[in-house]
């Protein structure tokens, strides 16, 4: 017997839901603790991470010649993530109440977390700060993108996409013109687990 979509997505959370049980677990392999929003090791295992730790300086020593080259044109992404982070939030504010769209919660996807681990050096906290800006907006962005197309334009392409959206899954299937006009505002409405604020 052939499963549904909705059989296929539902066991997709399950398997989600399980993962974060594991994730759990390897957590309290490396005896640490969420205390509002920072992250704190138990002191023996805090200890024998800063051992590992390698000073900057002789980071910046044995670093490849070409990376520090390059690095100038990776940091310059500021600029452009700083100004793609100012338009989702005007984009967010002005479009989403109009449609009644739930915002997303730029706190959920700009996780700022690593300048807790004890083994990491200044630059290498920076470099992680970089990597998780750049990632969080993205990802921040897809969803505000995934909402916003969710509603204006719920359709799947007619070929097959790579790495589709959280939502693609419930979006009509293309040329199937009568479920667009039927359930095109219903699925407007459908914003379960979206992010309200």
């Amino acid at each position: 017997m052939p499963q549904t979509i909705d059989d296929l997505i539902r066991r997709i959370r399950e398997l989600q839901e399980e993962l974060e049980v594991e994730f759990k677990k390897k957590r309290e392999e490396f005896e640490f603790i969420i205390e509002e929003k920072r992250i704190r090791f138990a002191e023996e295992v805090a200890r024998q991470q800063r051992r590992l730790k390698t000073g900057w300086v002789r980071y910046l020593v044995e670093a490849r010649p070409l990376n520090i080259v390059t690095a100038p044109v990776i940091y310059a992404g500021f600029i452009p993530f700083l100004l793609l982070d100012l338009f989702l939030w005007i984009y967010q504010s002005l479009c989403f109440p109009v449609y009644g769209i739930p915002k997303a919660i730029r706190a959920d996807y700009l996780i700022f977390d690593r300048e807790d681990l004890p083994y990491l050096n200044v630059i290498e906290k920076f470099n992680c700060f970089y990597c998780s800006y750049g990632n969080g907006l993205m990802a921040y962005g897809r969803e505000i993108a995934a909402r916003t197309e969710q509603y204006w334009c719920p359709i799947k392409h007619a070929r097959r996409i790579k790495a589709a959206h959280d939502r693609y899954p419930r979006f009509f299937e293309y040329g199937d013109a009568e479920s667009y006009a039927k359930g095109l505002e219903r699925l407007r409405k459908e914003y379960e687990g979206a992010d309200e604020v």
